[in-house]
């Protein structure tokens, strides 16, 4: 039973210029195997819980007719529909970033496709942004994965049934009250320490003060986030760089992002948030598209110390 689905196609207004759906959308995406996300073929299948309810948006170009077909199920259907063109990066003005240096302007012209997404959704991108604070990206997608196949739903539609068009059967994020009533030992089986989950379990007990950030100009919603113990300007960022499509929402704090960036732009190998945002500084009100540019050329310090450790609490 995948119920009734609804169908919507939408032409990028001009001038628009290329688009990278994939590329644009896969920063919402938290692994290869995330259940809320999946690439298949050609087409982004996603599953997420709206202020309507939960819903599946299947996103595909149709690229002879210049559109982008997208197909939704669940009550929250025609809350994704309507949100499609923030989706794909509508609200993004690409036109108002101007290189300032050699390696920025190359992979600028190279992805001329890459727009910043919006989703409008806050608890959906600061959940997994808090799981994966302090550890490793493989354990906080795992995590993510392991959380979501035990308290999610069944995505609407094909995409939630084992014999669907996705490798495995999406689900939906839980609302608030499932997150709230998730046991410590299973935040523990999770690989998620106390401070952590007692971060995500205060989100989820504001839930509606966090959604409301969504309406918010950035530094008003960054506030609104960090006012919550234990979600820090790093956090605030990455949410805000999918929730708003935050062009200037830099990750400070972040392990890795300051060696890169400062070693792509200089080849300096000890690089430090306070060089990086020194560096960032002729790219004011787009920073956060510059280091997406500067990550982009793979251009990264030959690694010189042992990965971040990996702590597997479940086994403690």
């Amino acid at each position: 039973m995948t119920g009734a689905v609804s169908t919507r196609r939408w032409a990028p207004p001009e001038p628009w210029g290329p688009h990278d759906l994939h590329r644009n959308l896969r920063v919402l995406q938290r692994g290869a195997y995330d259940p809320a996300q999946r690439a298949v073929g050609g087409a982004v299948w996603r599953a997420t819980r709206t202020p309507c309810g939960p819903a599946t948006l299947c996103v595909e170009p149709d690229a002879g007719a210049g559109k982008v077909v997208a197909r939704a199920w669940g009550p929250g259907a025609e809350w994704a529909l309507d949100g499609l063109p923030s989706l794909l990066g509508a609200d993004d003005d690409p036109s108002a970033f101007v290189p300032r240096h050699r390696l920025v302007a190359l992979a600028h012209r190279r992805l001329p496709g890459l727009r910043l997404v919006r989703t409008g959704l806050v608890l959906e991108s600061l959940i997994p942004s808090v799981l994966e604070q302090k550890v490793t990206t493989e354990e906080a997608y795992r995590a993510w994965r392991r959380l979501l196949r035990r308290y999610g739903e069944p995505a609407p539609g094909p995409a939630g049934t084992s014999s669907g068009p996705v490798p495995e059967p999406m689900r939906v994020m839980p609302e608030p009250r499932t997150w709230a009533l998730i046991p410590s030992w299973e935040w523990h089986r999770a690989g998620v320490d106390h401070k952590r989950s007692s971060t995500v379990l205060r989100a989820v007990a504001r839930a509606r003060r966090m959604e409301e950030a969504a309406g918010m100009d950035p530094a008003a919603a960054a506030a609104r986030l960090t006012a919550i113990p234990g979600i820090g300007p790093w956090t605030a960022a990455e949410t805000l760089q999918r929730v708003l499509g935050a062009a200037d929402a830099v990750s400070v704090g972040d392990l890795h992002l300051p060696g890169q960036v400062v070693y792509a732009l200089t080849g300096e190998r000890d690089g430090d948030d306070e060089r990086m945002l020194e560096l960032l500084a002729p790219y004011a009100g787009q920073r956060h598209r510059a280091t997406r540019l500067i990550l982009a050329t793979g251009r990264t310090p030959p690694r010189r110390a042992p990965r971040f450790p990996r702590v597997d609490i479940a086994r403690l």
